[in-house]
C-alpha cells in the first residue's frame, strides 16, 4: 500500500506541475538575468511552492472538516479541475497560459518573479493544491503516508530545480515539437487520473 501511494503521489504530482512544461515560462521570466539570478530564483520559487504544498497537505483535509466540506464532494471537484488542466494540456492552452502570465509578469516589473508567476500559479497552482489535497485525503491520517507525501513533493519540487537549472540546454535538446509532444502525453495521463478520482469520490459519496 505505501509503494502503491508513492508511486500515485508521485506520478499526480509530477504530471501536475510538470517540471518539464515549465521550462518555457522559467525561462521567459528569468530572460536576460545573470546565471546567479537565475539560480535564486529557481531555489526561492521551489521553497515557497514547497510551503504551501506542504501546508495543503497538512492541514487542508481540517480545512474541509471546516467548512464542512465532505471529502467525496472534494474528491470530485478535484478530479474536474484536474480534468480541465488536462484537457489545457492535450490542446495545448496551457502553455501559452503560462507564457502569457508570466509575459505579463515581466512587464509589469513584478519585484518577486520566483514567487510570481514561477511558484504561484505555475509550480503550486489550484491544479497542485487539489491533488495534494486529495492525496492526504487518501492518506486517513496516517503519518507514515503523510511523511510520503510530503517526501514526493520535496522530490518533484527538486526535480524542478534541476530541470530549471539545466533549462537552457533542455529547451534547446527538445525543440518545440518534442516540447508539445511531452506536454499532450502528460495530458492525457493526467485526464485518466482526474476520472479516477471522479469515480472514487462518486463511490464515496454513493456508499454514505
Amino acid at each position: 500500500m505505501p509503494i502503491e501511494f508513492l508511486i500515485s503521489a508521485f506520478v499526480t504530482l509530477a504530471v501536475v506541475v510538470d517540471p518539464i512544461g515549465l521550462v518555457p515560462s522559467y525561462l521567459a521570466v528569468t530572460h536576460g538575468l545573470p546565471k546567479s539570478a537565475r539560480s535564486s530564483v529557481a531555489w526561492r520559487a521551489a521553497l515557497i511552492a514547497a510551503l504551501i504544498l506542504a501546508g495543503s497537505a497538512l492541514i487542508g483535509d481540517w480545512l474541509l472538516r471546516t467548512l464542512s466540506i465532505g471529502l467525496p464532494a472534494f474528491r470530485i471537484a478535484g478530479g474536474l479541475l484536474l480534468f480541465s488542466i488536462a484537457s489545457e494540456m492535450v490542446f495545448g492552452v496551457r502553455i501559452e497560459r503560462q507564457s502569457r502570465q508570466a509575459e505579463d509578469a515581466i512587464e509589469e516589473h513584478v519585484r518577486n518573479v520566483a514567487a510570481f508567476p514561477l511558484a504561484i500559479p505555475l509550480m503550486a497552482g489550484p491544479g497542485a493544491i487539489t491533488a495534494t489535497v486529495l492525496l492526504a485525503g487518501r492518506s486517513n491520517g496516517d503519518p507514515m503516508m503523510l511523511a510520503i507525501l510530503l517526501a514526493v513533493i520535496a522530490i518533484v519540487l527538486a526535480l524542478c530545480i534541476v530541470v530549471f537549472t539545466l533549462a537552457a540546454r533542455i529547451g534547446k535538446l527538445l525543440g518545440v515539437t518534442a516540447n508539445i509532444v511531452i506536454s499532450r502525453l502528460l495530458g492525457v495521463l493526467l485526464a485518466a487520473l482526474a476520472v479516477q478520482f471522479v469515480i472514487d469520490g462518486a463511490r464515496l459519496a454513493l456508499a454514505g
